[in-house]
């Protein structure tokens, strides 16, 4: 088992990593009779996206000994209705300026595919952007 959630009542869980021990809470958002004190569910799918590509261009980089440390990744999510679901991701990532053009492909090409973004549903529309600025 990697984790053990608990609702809390209120619209709110709080799950527990067992490896760890950290935690992380859950809100139901403003537009869904929350609060939206917490990342909710779905905006936590948003998040692992990102996650997951920053985490898999860096174990790249890492093999290609080239550093990506503070590279940044911004979400949008998308809301449908009818029903209620996660219809768009984009993920904009921004990261060093002074890679070049190949390792760049390789390292794009690692976030493209990363484990989140394998596992996502195709019902979802992924839009990912590199951004070489840093």
């Amino acid at each position: 088992m990697t984790s053990s959630i608990i609702y809390k009542g209120d619209l709110r869980c709080e799950a527990v990593h067992l490896q760890s021990k950290s935690t992380i809470e859950t809100d139901a958002p403003t537009d869904n009779r929350g609060k939206g004190e917490r990342f909710s569910p779905t905006d936590f799918l948003c998040v692992s996206l990102a996650t997951c590509m920053l985490t898999t261009m860096g174990i790249k980089a890492n093999d290609l000994d080239v550093n990506i440390t503070d590279s940044k990744a911004d979400v949008i999510k998308h809301m449908a209705s009818d029903p209620r679901r996660v219809s768009k991701i984009e993920v904009s990532v921004s990261l060093p300026k002074n890679i070049n053009e190949k390792e760049r492909l390789i390292l794009e090409r690692s976030g493209n595919n990363c484990p989140v973004a394998k596992s996502v549903h195709p019902d979802i529309a992924l839009v990912l952007k590199y951004n070489w600025a840093l």
